[in-house]
């Protein structure tokens, strides 16, 4: 099987909580393959997992792992639960929801989501 290359001159782009509507330019939308997640660097230090499932919906999430501490999310295996999107982390295998960022194995623990957009 061919997948053909996406040719858009799309960028994906995090809102940044910083007290301004300001949008970061992460990367272009051709760097995010369905299914698979991408690990960028934010302007503050921080490390955000991107993701885009396979109707084209984009999700970005913390990419620390809060169990085992690693920056490790955006290469975790991605699924669905109940219908809500998720993103298994490869050290312990515990699912965060893309949309809502809480850990679906323990409701107690979260990551920080981020509004996302192609633009």
């Amino acid at each position: 099987m061919t997948l053909a290359l996406e040719t858009t001159d799309l960028k994906v782009q995090l809102q940044l909580n910083d007290g301004e509507d300001s949008w970061f330019t992460v990367c272009d939308l051709s760097a995010l393959l369905p299914g698979r997640g991408v690990a960028a660097l934010l302007p503050d230090g921080r490390q955000v997992a991107l993701f885009r499932d396979r109707s084209g919906k984009l999700y970005a999430i913390d990419n620390r792992d809060p169990f085992g501490g690693a920056a490790v999310l955006s290469r975790g295996l991605t699924g669905t639960h109940q219908g809500r999107p998720f993103v298994a982390s490869p050290l312990l295998k515990q699912r965060f929801d893309l949309e809502t960022g809480v850990c679906l194995d323990d409701d107690v623990v979260r990551v920080a989501t981020y509004e996302v957009r192609a633009s």
